[in-house]
C-alpha cells in the first residue's frame, strides 16, 4: 500500500535547520524568534498558584472566562472596540492553531487566499491542507510596502480569504492606517475574510501605532484578530493564543474548534488572567525590544552589513549585498558553520525563493548575546 502526502513539497522548516545547525556548530541562536532570557517569575508563579488552588480540569471550551473577560477589556483600552467575552473571543493552543483552526473552518477546495509574501511559513500548507489555493503577492525589498493595485487584480468571486500579518514577520515592516483603509475598501461589500495575525502587536517602534484590524468598523465585521501571548510573555513554549471576530464568525469557528483542540491548559490561562490585571507587563514591550533593536543595529552600524530600522516585531533584517551575491540559504548556513552566527534567510518566505540578500536576525536576546553576535557580524 502506498500513501501520497497532502504536502508533498514541504520539507524541514527552516527555523528546524538553522537551529539544528546552531547546535551543531555552537553558533549564536539569532536565528528562530525566542528569547534567550526568562519570563517574569510573578508570571510563573501566578501560574503555579493557579495549579495548587484547583484550575487543573477542563477549562470551558472558549477558554477560561476571567481571561477573556481580560482580553475584552485590553483590547476595549487600546483599540477603543468591543469583544463579547462569552461568544466573541476564543483562548487557543497558540496563534498557530488559530490560524490553522480559521483556515479549516472557512477554505474550501476551489477557494483562493491571498498571502503576502515573503509569508509566515504556515500559511501555505494550512490553505492548501483545506483545498484552496494560495495567491501570492510579493513584498518588495528594501520597504516591502503592499501594492494594493496588484491585490486588486487578484481579488475575484473565487477569493474567500486575505491573510495579514502586522507587524510582520519576517521583515519587520508594519501595515499604516493607509494600508488597512485599502483593505478594507478592497473588502467591504464582500464575503471575503481577513485573517489579521496579530501576534507582535505590542512590539512597534519609534513611535509607530499598531493598526489593529479590529479598528476599523467594516474590516472588524469580516475580520479574525489573532494575537500571542507567548510571543508578548516570553514563553514560546507555553503555546497559548487567542483569536477575536464577530459572534457569527466565531460560531463557525468553534464548530471546527471543539473537534481539534477543545480547550487550552487551564492553569496558565488563569495565571495569564491574573497577570494581565497590571496592564504594564505587556504595555512596555516596545520599549523594551526598541531599546534591544537600537542597541543591536547600533553595535554593527560601522560592518558591512546594510539595513533599514525594524518597525516591529523582534527581527531585523539585514542586507549582505555588499558582503557577497551568495545565495541567501548558502550565506545563512555558511555563516553558521563559519562564523558561529545562526539567521533565517528570507528567500525561503518569498515567491519562487526570491532572493533578496537578506538574512532575519532576532534581537529578543540578553544584551550580552547581541553585543558577540555584533563582534561577529563586524568582522565579516
Amino acid at each position: 500500500m502506498q500513501h501520497v502526502s497532502k504536502l508533498p513539497d514541504v520539507g524541514t522548516t527552516i527555523f528546524s535547520v538553522m537551529s539544528g545547525l546552531a547546535k551543531q556548530y555552537d553558533a549564536i541562536n539569532l536565528s528562530q524568534g525566542f528569547p534567550d532570557f526568562d519570563s517574569d517569575q510573578k508570571l510563573i508563579d501566578l501560574v503555579n498558584q493557579a495549579m495548587n488552588s484547583g484550575y487543573n480540569q477542563y477549562a470551558p471550551m472558549s477558554g477560561n472566562l476571567e481571561l477573556r473577560q481580560t482580553i475584552s477589556k485590553k483590547i476595549g483600552t487600546l483599540y477603543d472596540t468591543f469583544y463579547h467575552p462569552e461568544n466573541e473571543i476564543m483562548v487557543t493552543a497558540g496563534a498557530t492553531q488559530a490560524i490553522s483552526t480559521i483556515l479549516a473552518t472557512f477554505v474550501k477546495p476551489g477557494d483562493e487566499v491571498i498571502i503576502f509574501k515573503p509569508a509566515y511559513d504556515s500559511y501555505e500548507p494550512g490553505i492548501t491542507l483545506n483545498g484552496g489555493k494560495a495567491i501570492p503577492v510579493q513584498l518588495h525589498a528594501p520597504d516591502f510596502s503592499v501594492d494594493w493595485d496588484v491585490v486588486r487584480q487578484k481579488v475575484n468571486e473565487r477569493t474567500k480569504m486575505v491573510i495579514i500579518n502586522t507587524p510582520h514577520n519576517p521583515t519587520g515592516m508594519v501595515f499604516s492606517k493607509e494600508d488597512m483603509l485599502q483593505l478594507q475598501s478592497i473588502t467591504r461589500g464582500t464575503d471575503i475574510i481577513v485573517l489579521s495575525d496579530e501576534v507582535y502587536e505590542h512590539m512597534i517602534y519609534d513611535g509607530e501605532k499598531h493598526q489593529s484590524a479590529c479598528l476599523f468598523p467594516d474590516l472588524k465585521s469580516r475580520s479574525f484578530v489573532v494575537a500571542s501571548f507567548c510571543k508578548t510573555f516570553h514563553n514560546t513554549g507555553w503555546r497559548v493564543g487567542y483569536c477575536c471576530a464577530p459572534k457569527a464568525l466565531m460560531e463557525l469557528f468553534m464548530q471546527v474548534h471543539q473537534f481539534s483542540v477543545f480547550c487550552v491548559h487551564h492553569p496558565t490561562q488563569k495565571g495569564i488572567a491574573d497577570y494581565m490585571q497590571e496592564p504594564e507587563h505587556y504595555m512596555g514591550l516596545s520599549s523594551l525590544y526598541q531599546q534591544k533593536r537600537d542597541l543591536f543595529l547600533n553595535l554593527i552600524k560601522d560592518s558591512k552589513f546594510s539595513f533599514k530600522p525594524s518597525k516591529g516585531t523582534y527581527f531585523q533584517v539585514l542586507d549582505y549585498s555588499g558582503i557577497t551575491q551568495e545565495y541567501d540559504l548558502n550565506y545563512a548556513k555558511q555563516l553558521t558553520k563559519d562564523a558561529g552566527i545562526a539567521s533565517i534567510p528570507l528567500s525561503v518566505f518569498n515567491e519562487n525563493n526570491l532572493d533578496y540578500k537578506m538574512l532575519r536576525f532576532c534581537f529578543a536576546k540578553k544584551d550580552d548575546t547581541l553585543k558577540r553576535a555584533a563582534e561577529i557580524l563586524n568582522t565579516i
